[in-house]
């Protein structure tokens, strides 16, 4: 294999095109990641990694250098609506600092917690992290200032066209390509891929601004989300290094936005502006994540209303999903339902969290439609009422976009050709309430064993037979996987407490810590369980929803 030849080519080097190069990699896939920048993203954008993003990146081994970049532990995770930052707040949504996640996860017995807690952590501080650790990935090369211009696809793979920052035009040569090059992506737009919901929703700015000095003197008090009860609807969001913060307003680019943020924050206070960036409000989702060879992930195939923070964290779970799809199918034990897996599992999904983003973000316009400017500072019984009629609203309504624990970890892959089929087991979980479940498709929960560690902890990177009552004979189901080539290993337990919480004691876990079946013994068809896991099962149909958003 020439020097221009790789087994997966990536196209862009955000967080989720990073995150799957590692994966990759680390999986034994030749993988080269191509991007059009000279470097990481220099200001903010994301601002909070879910808790299922943060299992995912333990599970690769960086969970802890991610939450060194952001919110120390301790750190409140409030939200506040108010008139200044200089006033006491009108409304107080409150969440749990990581630390006090982390005792309610120690805690718990009964799987309602994942096991890491959410991290606010900014995306140019998680970036060039992602890019240290993927340059470091044996089986990765990371090019910079390298732009894909072209594709084409045959029978045995893609040739990428590409232009280096200096001019120069290269052919590049790839197995498959996986485009996570953005919401403009030139991939999806080559492949001729089409975007259903609703588009071009709104027109804002968003301004990214630093001081060393404002976050030590809110006076409203210390958290990491600021909504305004001004006439355009402002927000501030407190980055996770708290010295670079970022102001959400619907005034026009070219404003001048020193005196609206001096206002905002109401006594006297040093800041840089360091860029102003428009932006729309998008709700949209790919018709398609595949064509032939090619793949699609992350902001290519969603694109959402940054409320409730599901889009890059949506796109980590793609990289996670489809990277060890690839790596089977390239290792050659994956069979042609493997990849047909990405779309079929991956796309209601995104369909679901793009709908969940369109509801969250219809909270705002409730609390806001009840705003009297003239009235809501007035020092007044008047004033005093309407404060807590609209702190009522905004604590019912706004508190949609920060509780989407339901969305975030409790989706299904049920009805997957990948997946066993079991009666009465559908695809169904909720927005706001995460139910765990340890059920065909679901994500096996967290949970802690008799001697202190972690389930996830003892599970490797590859299938597992997860014996939970330590005497299931797993050899004929091993040495089904084992003849096709995938890799499987057996972990037997005693383990009373965690199978009467998962109703069940046998467990075949997908790498994605996906249970593909469960039962009480061993499987009446260990072959056909393998070539099922494996995606040399039979297909069927699986209904690929169309979006239905919140007016």
């Amino acid at each position: 294999m020439s020097a221009e030849e790789t087994e997966v080519l990536v196209a862009g080097a955000g967080p989720v095109g990073l995150t799957l190069a590692i994966d990759l990699g680390r999986r034994g896939v030749r993988c080269t990641l191509i991007e059009r920048n000279p470097t990481t993203a220099p200001y903010p954008k994301m601002d909070r990694s879910n808790a299922r993003t943060m299992e995912l990146y333990r599970r690769i081994g960086i969970v802890d250098r991610v939450r060194a970049l952001g919110y120390p532990p301790e750190n409140s995770m409030n939200v506040y609506l108010c008139s200044r930052l200089s006033d006491p707040p009108i409304a107080v949504l409150e969440y749990p600092s990581v630390a006090e996640r982390r005792r309610q996860i120690a805690e718990s017995e009964d799987g309602r917690w994942l096991l890491e807690p959410y991290q606010l952590v900014s995306q140019n501080k998680l970036e060039p992290l992602l890019k240290e650790v993927a340059e470091g990935t044996p089986n990765v090369t990371v090019r910079y200032g390298c732009e894909l211009m072209d594709l084409a696809q045959d029978a045995d793979g893609v040739t990428i066209s590409a232009r280096t920052a200096d001019g120069r035009d290269e052919t590049l040569r790839a197995t498959y390509l996986v485009g996570c090059d953005g919401g403009s992506s030139r991939v999806r737009k080559k492949l001729g891929i089409k975007l259903d919901g609703r588009g071009r929703i709104r027109d804002l700015v968003q301004v990214i601004f630093r001081s060393d000095e404002l976050y030590r003197r809110i006076r409203t008090g210390h958290g990491r989300h600021y909504n305004f009860v001004d006439a355009v609807g402002s927000t501030i969001i407190a980055q996770g290094c708290r010295t670079e913060f970022t102001l959400h307003s619907s005034l026009p680019a070219d404003t001048d936005f020193r005196p609206v943020i001096a206002d905002l924050i109401g006594f006297p206070c040093s800041f840089e502006i360091l860029q102003v960036i428009p932006w729309r409000h998008n709700l949209l989702i790919a018709d398609h994540y595949r064509d032939r060879r090619v793949f699609l992930a992350g902001d290519a195939i969603h694109l959402v209303i940054p409320t409730g923070g599901l889009g890059m964290n949506t796109g980590v779970g793609d990289a996670f999903d489809l990277a060890w799809k690839l790596a089977g199918t390239i290792h050659g034990w994956g069979g042609p339902g493997l990849l047909d897996g990405y779309e079929n599992e991956r796309r209601p999904v995104g369909v679901r969290n793009v709908e969940a983003t369109s509801w969250a973000a219809a909270g705002v316009p409730i609390w806001r439609a009840l705003l009297k400017i003239d009235t809501i500072n007035a020092d007044t019984p008047e004033g005093e009422a309407h404060r807590k009629e609209i702190a009522a609203s905004f604590d019912v309504n706004h508190r949609r976009m920060h509780g989407m624990v339901g969305v975030e970890a409790g989706y299904s892959y049920a009805g997957s050709p990948l997946i066993a089929d079991e009666p009465g087991n559908a695809a169904e979980w909720e927005v706001s309430r995460y139910v765990p479940k340890a059920v065909p498709g679901a994500r096996i929960p967290h949970m802690w064993l008799s001697d202190g560690s972690a389930l996830q902890d003892r599970l490797g990177d590859n299938y597992t037979l997860l014996d939970l009552a330590g005497d299931c004979d797993a050899s004929a189901l091993v040495a089904a996987f084992r003849q096709r080539g995938a890799p499987i290993e057996v972990l037997q337990l005693d383990e009373k407490r965690v199978r009467d919480v998962y109703g069940a004691s046998v467990f075949l876990l997908r790498p994605d810590l996906h249970i593909v079946w469960r039962g009480h013994g061993p499987p009446d068809d260990p072959v056909g369980l393998a070539a099922l896991a494996t995606g040399w099962g039979p297909s069927r149909p699986v209904h690929q929803p169309r979006v239905r958003l919140a007016k």
